[in-house]
This record gives C-alpha cells, sequence and structure tokens, in this order.
C-alpha cells in the first residue's frame, strides 16, 4: 500500500478541534499521514496528545520563530521527555518580520540553534520556517549534521534552491502550485528525490481555493498538479513522493 505524507500541517491548531474525527477518519481513507507540526510548549503538547489518537499522525515539535520568547527550557525537557515518541522537531527556523530590532533576531538564532542541536543529537529531522532567511539558515546548517531537513514551503530564488539542493535539503510545495507558474518553476528545477508535498494548514488558499482553510484533503489534488508539471503520471509521482518522505523521516 503507498501511502502519502502531508509534510507539514498544524493539525494541532485550534481551527481543527471541531474535526479532528472527520479528518483522521479521511486520512484513514485516503492513505495520508502527516508530520503534524508545532508553534510552542502549549501546541507541542497538543500535538503529542494527537499522536497518541492516531498512528497517522506523526508528531513535531519545537519553538516557531515568532513564538521565539516561549520557555525554550521546558521545550528542552519535553523534547527530551518525548524523544521516543516524536517523529522531527518544527516548525523552527527563522523569520525577522516578527522582530523589531536585532536583539530579538538574536533571539530567534538562539532557539533555532538549540532546537538544530537537539536534532542532531536526537538524529530527528526537522521542519524549517525560512520566510525572507534563506541566507542566514544557509549559513548555521552546515554546522550541524541533520540528515532530514525540510525548508518547508519554499519560497527564495533559483539560486537560493540550487544552494538548498547543494545542501541536500528537502524542499515542500503546497497547493499554491496549482495556481502560482512561481512555484512550478521552482518546482521543476528541484531534484526529484528532494521533493515534498504539504498543505500547511490551516492557511488559507487564493485562487480555487476560494481562501478556504487548508484541509490536509487537499495533498491528493497537490500530488496530481505535481505530476502534471514534472510530466509524470499520478501514481509515479506518488511512489516519489512516498519515498522521499521515507528518506526524509528516516525510515
Amino acid at each position: 500500500m503507498t501511502w502519502l505524507t502531508d509534510a507539514h500541517i498544524h493539525l494541532s491548531d485550534n481551527e481543527y478541534l471541531a474535526d479532528l474525527e472527520y479528518i483522521l477518519t479521511a486520512m484513514d481513507r485516503l492513505k495520508i499521514k502527516a508530520c503534524c507540526v508545532s508553534m510552542d510548549n502549549t501546541t507541542s503538547q497538543s500535538t503529542l496528545e494527537l499522536g497518541k489518537r492516531s498512528p497517522l499522525v506523526l508528531p513535531f515539535i519545537g519553538i516557531h520563530p515568532e513564538k521565539a520568547d516561549d520557555d525554550l527550557n521546558a521545550m528542552v525537557e519535553l523534547i527530551g521527555n518525548n524523544s521516543n515518541k516524536i517523529s522531527g522537531i518544527g516548525e523552527i527556523g527563522l523569520d525577522k518580520t516578527y522582530v523589531s530590532d536585532e536583539a530579538r533576531f538574536s533571539r530567534q538564532v538562539l532557539v533555532f540553534q538549540k532546537m538544530l542541536s537537539l536534532a542532531e543529537k536526537l538524529g530527528k529531522p526537522v521542519s524549517i520556517h525560512s520566510r525572507k532567511t534563506l541566507d542566514e539558515i544557509f549559513s548555521i546548517l552546515p554546522s550541524y549534521s541533520i540528515k532530514g531537513v525540510l525548508l518547508h514551503w519554499f519560497s527564495g530564488s533559483k539560486k537560493q534552491l540550487q544552494k538548498a539542493m547543494e545542501l541536500g535539503c528537502f524542499v515542500s510545495y503546497g497547493p499554491a502550485i496549482v495556481y502560482s507558474q512561481d512555484k512550478q518553476v521552482l518546482l521543476t528545477l528541484t531534484d526529484l528525490d528532494k521533493i515534498l508535498l504539504e498543505t500547511d494548514g490551516p492557511v488559507r488558499f487564493s485562487r480555487c481555493f476560494g481562501l478556504k482553510t487548508a484541509q490536509i484533503t487537499f495533498l491528493p489534488s497537490v500530488l496530481f498538479c505535481a505530476a502534471g508539471i514534472l510530466n509524470k503520471s499520478y501514481d509515479e509521482m506518488l511512489l516519489i513522493a512516498e519515498k522521499n518522505a521515507s528518506s526524509y523521516l528516516g525510515v
């Protein structure tokens, strides 16, 4: 049985709370697993609880750059106490749009480096938020030995994509590739064995999605679109996506 993996979705977000039973049932029927990422200590606890409800939920816990002021020591303890229950560390990363000065950005860097250090120590993959900070992230990553590095929702330049490939990073594409020519071009330039697919729910997507909250059930459409862009059949693309997800997760 071939499985499709949503490489990045916030299923522990309150937006999904009322529909979780439906979502988990749909995941089982559609053969979809989910890398369920977190934002802070609170959502990380929720993600761990969600992981207990279904083996299809692959828990990722960590501190998002927007939440860089969250309790770092508590997160380190949470990760350490649950290292055998988590599939990865995330969502972590850098983002200057959330800070007003260099001191606060330095805090983001400190938290990011600590999360990377834990991922290296525990042999866990990471899911990285890199909006407008790819160059800074590229300067940090070589200091760590992490096999599964995902730059989720990749939105860099062609040159930055090439750098990501040189560093052995995975990059993920979501519902936006259905209508974004820029994303479609980047997809064609990505090494085939480094492509992952995501929804990044509960983000809302425009155009054909009508600004509806992203659902994990959007993922087959993302796969279908990616297959067409890369001149693959749906089944060929499904096998590629499954193999890449396994490689990223180290399973």
